[in-house]
């Protein structure tokens, strides 16, 4: 039996993932969910546990790290990556392994940074400000250089957090955000997510729409994936497009929506991959 961890906040109308439970059900694999923060929950009785929607980790990622730490049977992905993976300075680590990704200045969490300084050193007319961990476009703000706000944002964050300043990429506006996704070291589909007009949020939360498409650069992809060691059973990696090409904004290694309506073969990849490593434990 295995459990499929996620929160008590998830959303009723999220249902992606039912194609990938009939999956499970199909290769007769006992797949209970299980809130992961829940005292209650027994994870030894378990033989394997699979990060699914833990969508609220991000506001409480300390917990959310002790317990993929003190799990007592095979979590996936591993309890090291969901520790590196849940802090965005994960993209530092890729970015010294030669992977592209939007440029960055890192500011750390008490200390103080003029925005509009950073902003005129880079050259950077439009920037956007979004936290080290964060998740949903939570306490992003797009901003033109010089906007006081945007300094006003930065303080008020940096109090208790790590930020990000970088360029804002108007071609989100347009050409969305493009998602590879990877099941056991498979590129098994890929969706174009795009934010309604004049917005940058490419979640469905905010209206946005998501399309099957084909990669443009899969070879990128499997770079980007192949420069994280550890055993990853799944991997989403979502770019940005700028006039330079591709740039990684994110690589969803802890619990990415995989978009199973656009790749059913993806949920029963997942499925078998369970199986599989269920069976290796026998």
């Amino acid at each position: 039996m295995i459990a499929l961890a996620t929160c008590a906040t998830v959303p009723s109308w999220e249902v992606d993932d039912h194609v990938f439970h009939a999956a499970l059900t199909a290769r007769c694999v006992d797949a209970q969910q299980c809130v992961w923060d829940d005292p209650s929950v027994d994870w030894a009785r378990f033989d394997l546990v699979l990060i699914r929607t833990t969508w609220d980790y991000q506001e409480k990622r300390d917990a959310f790290v002790a317990w993929a730490r003190a799990m007592p049977v095979p979590l996936h992905n591993p309890a090291p990556i969901i520790e590196w993976n849940t802090h965005k300075s994960y993209l530092r680590d890729l970015e010294a392994r030669g992977i592209p990704i939007i440029p960055t200045e890192w500011l750390a969490r008490g200390t103080t940074a003029d925005i509009a300084t950073l902003c005129e050193r880079r050259g950077w007319r439009r920037a956007f400000l979004k936290p080290c961990v964060g998740a949903t476009s939570r306490e992003t703000l797009r901003f033109d250089a010089g906007d006081p706000a945007a300094q006003r944002h930065a303080d008020r964050l940096l109090e208790q957090e790590d930020l990000m300043l970088q360029p804002y990429l108007s071609r989100v506006e347009s050409d969305g955000e493009l998602s590879a996704i990877f099941i056991d070291g498979e590129l098994t589909h890929a969706v174009r997510k795009v934010p309604v007009a004049g917005d940058y949020r490419v979640q469905d939360d905010f209206g946005a729409k998501d399309y099957a498409i084909t990669f443009p650069d899969e070879a990128l992809a499997r770079r980007v994936v192949d420069a994280v060691s550890g055993g990853l059973l799944y991997a989403r990696a979502d770019f940005l497009m700028a006039d330079e090409g591709l740039l990684l904004t994110e690589l969803e290694l802890v619990e990415p929506s995989f978009f199973f309506r656009h790749g059913r073969q993806a949920a029963d990849r997942l499925a078998q991959a369970i199986s599989k490593r269920l069976l290796d434990r026998q």
